[in-house]
Protein backbone atom coordinates (compact mmCIF):
# COMPACT_ATOMS: atom_id res chain seq x y z
CA UNK A 1 0.00 0.00 0.00
CA UNK A 2 2.85 2.30 0.91
CA UNK A 3 4.36 1.97 -2.40
CA UNK A 4 1.37 3.03 -4.14
CA UNK A 5 0.77 5.73 -2.15
CA UNK A 6 4.17 6.64 -3.27
CA UNK A 7 3.58 6.52 -7.10
CA UNK A 8 0.71 8.57 -6.38
CA UNK A 9 2.29 11.51 -4.95
CA UNK A 10 4.95 10.98 -7.75
CA UNK A 11 2.53 11.10 -10.43
CA UNK A 12 1.07 14.63 -8.64
CA UNK A 13 4.66 16.32 -8.26
CA UNK A 14 5.08 15.28 -11.97
CA UNK A 15 1.88 16.61 -12.73
CA UNK A 16 2.33 19.94 -10.89
CA UNK A 17 5.81 20.48 -12.08
CA UNK A 18 4.40 20.41 -16.07
CA UNK A 19 1.24 22.95 -15.03
CA UNK A 20 3.82 25.36 -13.79
CA UNK A 21 6.01 24.97 -16.83
CA UNK A 22 2.59 24.98 -19.26
CA UNK A 23 1.51 28.54 -17.48
CA UNK A 24 5.20 29.61 -17.47
CA UNK A 25 4.92 29.56 -21.14
CA UNK A 26 1.71 30.60 -21.40
CA UNK A 27 2.86 34.35 -20.05
CA UNK A 28 5.90 34.50 -21.43
CA UNK A 29 4.18 35.06 -24.92
CA UNK A 30 1.49 37.31 -24.24
CA UNK A 31 -0.79 38.48 -26.91
CA UNK A 32 -3.48 41.10 -28.13
CA UNK A 33 -7.11 40.65 -28.76
CA UNK A 34 -8.79 41.09 -32.09
CA UNK A 35 -12.30 41.78 -32.69
CA UNK A 36 -14.23 41.77 -35.95
CA UNK A 37 -17.28 42.73 -36.26
CA UNK A 38 -19.63 42.20 -39.35
CA UNK A 39 -21.59 45.08 -40.65
CA UNK A 40 -25.40 44.72 -40.62
CA UNK A 41 -26.08 44.72 -44.45
CA UNK A 42 -23.27 42.70 -45.23
CA UNK A 43 -25.82 40.09 -46.34
CA UNK A 44 -28.88 38.29 -44.31
CA UNK A 45 -27.48 35.06 -46.25
CA UNK A 46 -23.69 35.10 -46.04
CA UNK A 47 -21.10 35.01 -43.36
CA UNK A 48 -17.86 36.28 -43.38
CA UNK A 49 -15.10 33.96 -43.75
CA UNK A 50 -12.08 35.13 -41.39
CA UNK A 51 -8.51 33.50 -41.55
CA UNK A 52 -5.55 34.46 -39.69
CA UNK A 53 -2.41 33.45 -41.48
CA UNK A 54 -3.88 31.23 -43.95
CA UNK A 55 -5.78 29.39 -41.20
CA UNK A 56 -9.64 29.50 -41.27
CA UNK A 57 -10.75 30.57 -37.63
CA UNK A 58 -14.45 31.68 -37.95
CA UNK A 59 -17.38 32.53 -40.62
CA UNK A 60 -19.04 35.61 -38.79
CA UNK A 61 -22.72 35.12 -39.28
CA UNK A 62 -25.12 37.57 -38.78
CA UNK A 63 -25.43 39.27 -35.39
CA UNK A 64 -21.60 37.66 -34.80
CA UNK A 65 -18.92 38.82 -34.22
CA UNK A 66 -14.97 37.11 -33.47
CA UNK A 67 -13.67 38.42 -30.68
CA UNK A 68 -10.47 36.05 -29.27
CA UNK A 69 -6.90 37.09 -28.35
CA UNK A 70 -3.75 36.00 -30.96
CA UNK A 71 -0.36 36.20 -30.19
CA UNK A 72 2.15 38.85 -30.58
CA UNK A 73 3.58 39.77 -33.93
CA UNK A 74 2.38 39.65 -37.40
CA UNK A 75 -0.37 38.32 -38.44
CA UNK A 76 -2.06 38.56 -41.85
CA UNK A 77 -5.82 38.69 -41.85
CA UNK A 78 -7.94 37.57 -45.13
CA UNK A 79 -11.97 38.36 -45.24
CA UNK A 80 -13.77 36.53 -47.95
CA UNK A 81 -17.33 36.06 -48.44
CA UNK A 82 -19.06 32.77 -47.46
CA UNK A 83 -21.32 31.21 -49.74
CA UNK A 84 -18.71 33.00 -52.77
CA UNK A 85 -21.59 33.33 -55.70
CA UNK A 86 -20.01 36.26 -57.23
CA UNK A 87 -16.47 34.51 -57.30
CA UNK A 88 -15.07 37.72 -55.82
CA UNK A 89 -11.31 37.55 -53.86
CA UNK A 90 -10.63 37.42 -50.68
CA UNK A 91 -8.86 40.39 -49.48
CA UNK A 92 -6.12 40.83 -46.80
CA UNK A 93 -4.76 43.22 -44.61
CA UNK A 94 -1.44 42.74 -42.21
CA UNK A 95 -1.58 43.58 -38.39
CA UNK A 96 1.30 43.85 -36.14
CA UNK A 97 -0.46 42.83 -33.23
CA UNK A 98 1.49 44.37 -29.40
CA UNK A 99 1.27 42.58 -25.86
CA UNK A 100 -2.17 43.75 -24.30
CA UNK A 101 -3.15 45.99 -27.38
CA UNK A 102 -7.05 45.44 -28.91
CA UNK A 103 -7.32 45.75 -32.43
CA UNK A 104 -10.54 46.06 -33.66
CA UNK A 105 -11.58 45.55 -38.11
CA UNK A 106 -14.91 45.95 -39.60
CA UNK A 107 -15.75 43.27 -42.62
CA UNK A 108 -17.26 45.55 -45.31
CA UNK A 109 -18.69 45.58 -48.71
CA UNK A 110 -17.32 47.81 -51.56
CA UNK A 111 -17.77 47.24 -55.18
CA UNK A 112 -18.31 43.79 -54.74
CA UNK A 113 -15.17 42.91 -52.83
CA UNK A 114 -15.36 42.17 -48.58
CA UNK A 115 -12.54 43.52 -46.92
CA UNK A 116 -11.82 44.69 -43.30
CA UNK A 117 -11.22 48.40 -42.47
CA UNK A 118 -9.12 49.22 -38.98
CA UNK A 119 -11.90 50.83 -36.86
CA UNK A 120 -11.31 53.13 -33.87
CA UNK A 121 -13.92 53.46 -31.69
CA UNK A 122 -14.37 55.72 -28.85
CA UNK A 123 -14.35 54.22 -24.98
CA UNK A 124 -18.25 55.50 -25.45
CA UNK A 125 -18.30 53.29 -28.54
CA UNK A 126 -16.79 50.25 -27.75
CA UNK A 127 -18.83 49.97 -24.08
CA UNK A 128 -21.83 50.44 -26.44
CA UNK A 129 -20.96 47.48 -27.92
CA UNK A 130 -20.12 45.45 -24.63
CA UNK A 131 -16.23 45.57 -25.87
Amino acid sequence: MRTLTSYISRFLLILIFFSAVSLANAAAKPGGRLIVIRVANFGWNLAANLKIDGQTVANIVQGRRYDHRIPAGRHVLTISAVPNVQLSQPTSITVNVRPGGTYIFTALWDSDQVYLRPTTLSPAEMAKLGL
